[in-house]
């Protein structure tokens, strides 16, 4: 569009633009004046020939198109639909990636030939920093609908065009691309950009309700007539309700921003728990639910969950508990059906790629480091290493060798060729600091200054080498109290507490069934193997101070112990420590992190060998000395209790 045919008032700014290089406050709106001057800053002359990209090539097209296929399939028919609003009206509909490169049109003929003599086709790319200022690219940047009109184009070979942009994001608010309308100036309307926004939000629906219908969804609206329209709020919630997605409706209506899917309890928002949510739902599955916000608003729901994604729980030991994760990763193969472990998972791996360091906090024993593995074995960072470091591990002495690394002659008894270090190892992948709190305080601050300066200095050395790795950090200790105590540097903490993780110990979790089943496959996989019915009971209402470690060894052992035509695990196959223990329930914790001594008084004394046979005695007692319920109220074999009566001094009572 000749620049003389454009308004007075752009002419102006566009003029002092190039003469100043910037734009007068007033003679164009805000969005439109940062659009230009960034196409300035990027090389762009008005009239000077474009410099954008070529088209990809058709096999990297295809594979962008493959990338983007969940995103194509759900906006084919929307597009379709809008096309046929502006249909015989000099338009084309286009959806673009998140780096601005074309991926689908839909268009009059004879204007699509028009439009792609300026490349405004298929495999294109219409980013600001090649085109300058235009609705796709300045939508991507801005993060909002866009609409330019004619000669505000910054490139005066695009001012025949009108176009209206609108971003299309995911659930957790990540920004999977544009859907545009563009048209020929003399035809454009003061509607489009209310079509294309409208459009979007219709894709965005379909986008999360495919994406979380493994997950429970909450369909929102001011008026229970407005659920199922267009316009209604959409809100993914974990099973231990968190909100973990939300379409844009659903965050204006309660209150929330995008920062906050991931980090906010549906309790804290609604005065309602999911829990009575799900009750109300099970009773009347279609009755709309009246809800309302904790500032007195009034919100109508109707909840939508999927019954494959939520079976009821299996009756029989040993069968698989839970929903099957929807990811398909090594986070998820961890997930054995637990909301507090499967929570964890969803929020690692929303930062797996992004530079935010974690803080995996959980008892000695409930898999730290497995967890921490998983999460390395999902991310981007898979194919590069993995260097676990157990803080409390390694000599005071040796530490900063260990972790800097030295070159040769640093010291007494240095390798000759010196020696990476285990920062250095881990370039490029994850470094993973175990039992972090007993790292020395010197080392804090060293470890601190490699992550703000992101290069290690090796001992012996004054250069400096720069690294690249995600870190992941774990501890059983609470650091931030060691760090009002002055045992933890307090700078370090928060640097390495990015994203704070706590896994649940196995006494919380609610999987055990299903977990002590994936451990029996593990062991023998060839093998299938059960628990017995009784045994199970008492093992499922252990508090097992040891976790996963703990309960992983005894089966184990337990396994072991088995003759070969045994399939089922019984009280025969367990070690006397854990007989002795679950003979006691009374003595049992089932809520101190670390339990005290499993008996109290004059009990504290004895050995577990003398336990296991007190454990027979108090049976014999209360049976008055009938062996064979004896046996079954200790769940243990009539052998097994004449075996220890043998080679020990109690007496059956007489």
């Amino acid at each position: 569009m000749p620049s003389n045919s454009a308004p007075l008032a752009l002419r102006q700014a566009r003029q002092h633009l190039l003469e100043f290089g910037q734009c007068p406050s007033g003679l164009v709106n805000e969005r439109l004046a940062r659009s230009w001057s960034r196409s300035m800053a990027a090389g762009l002359a008005p009239n000077a020939r474009v410099r954008a990209p070529d088209p990809v090539s058709s096999g990297s097209l295809r594979h962008a198109l493959s990338a983007s296929h969940t995103l194509l399939a759900h906006s084919r028919p929307i597009m379709e639909y809008v096309f046929d609003q502006v249909r015989h009206s000099q338009s084309v509909v286009v959806l673009a990636d998140p780096r601005g490169m074309l991926m689908h049109t839909l268009g009059d003929a004879h204007f699509a030939d028009k439009a792609a003599r300026v490349a405004l086709s298929c495999g294109a790319s219409w980013h600001e920093e090649h085109r300058g200022t235009n609705a796709i690219g300045t939508a991507l940047v801005e993060g909002c609908a866009v609409q330019i009109h004619g000669s505000e184009h910054f490139l005066e070979r695009n001012g025949f065009l009108t176009c209206a942009a609108s971003p299309i994001v995911s659930a957790t608010g990540e920004m999977l691309g544009i859907l545009d309308i563009s048209s020929d100036h003399r035809s454009g309307h003061a509607h489009t950009l209310g079509l294309v926004s409208t459009a979007a939000r219709m894709i965005e629906n379909r986008l999360i309700t495919a994406a979380c219908k493994r997950d429970i969804r909450l369909h929102l609206h001011p008026q229970p007539e407005g659920i199922g329209s267009m316009a209604e709020g959409i809100v993914a919630v974990s099973s231990d309700g968190w909100i973990i997605g939300a379409n844009r409706a659903a965050l204006a209506q309660l209150g929330l921003q995008i920062g906050d899917i991931g980090g906010a309890q549906l309790e804290h928002v609604l005065d309602v728990r999911l829990e009575q949510l799900l009750t109300q739902h099970q009773r009347r599955p279609l009755q709309t639910q009246m809800l309302r916000l904790h500032n007195g608003a009034v919100l109508f729901a109707q909840v939508q969950v999927d019954a494959a994604a939520w079976p009821s729980p299996a009756g029989v030991v040993g069968a698989r508990a839970g929903a099957v994760p929807a990811a398909d990763d090594a986070l998820a193969r961890l997930d054995t059906g637990d909301a507090r472990s499967r929570a964890a998972a969803d929020k690692a791996r929303r930062v797996l790629g992004k530079p935010i360091a974690v803080l995996i906090q959980g008892e000695c024993g409930v898999g730290k480091e497995v967890f921490a593995r998983a999460m390395h074995a999902s991310g981007p960072r898979r194919g590069a290493p993995f260097v676990a470091i157990n803080c409390g591990a390694i000599p005071e002495t040796l530490i900063e060798a260990e972790l800097f690394g030295y070159v040769a002659g640093a010291f007494t008894g240095a390798r000759k060729e010196g020696s990476l270090g285990r920062l250095r190892e881990a370039d490029g992948g994850t470094l993973f600091l175990d039992e972090i709190g007993d790292m020395p305080l010197p080392m804090q601050t060293r470890l601190l200054r490699v992550l703000q300066e992101r290069s290690v200095t090796p001992v012996g050395s004054g250069t400096a080498v720069s690294v690249d790795f995600a870190l992941v950090c774990a501890t059983h200790c609470q650091l931030l109290e060691a760090a009002a105590q002055g045992r933890f540097r307090q700078d370090l903490y928060y640097r390495i507490n990015g994203l704070t993780l706590q896994l649940p110990a196995l006494r919380e979790r609610s999987d055990f069934a299903a977990l002590t089943q994936r451990l029996l496959q593990d062991l023998h996989p060839e093998r299938p193997l059960q628990l017995a019915p009784e045994l199970y009971g008492q093992l499922a209402g252990y508090a097992w101070p040891g976790n996963l470690r703990q309960v992983a060894s005894v089966l184990r052992t337990a396994c072991a112990m088995l003759n070969d035509d045994e399939d089922t695990l019984d009280w025969t196959h367990m070690p006397d420590d854990l007989i002795a223990a679950l003979s006691f329930p009374s003595q049992n914790p089932t809520s101190a992190p670390f339990p005290a001594n499993p008996v109290a008084g004059r009990q504290a004394t004895l050995n577990l060998q003398e336990l296991s046979h007190a454990a027979i005695q108090q049976a014999l007692q209360s049976t008055r000395g009938n062996v064979t319920q004896a046996a079954r109220q200790l769940g243990i074999s009539r052998q097994t209790i004449y075996r220890r009566l043998e080679g020990s001094t109690v007496r059956q009572p007489s």
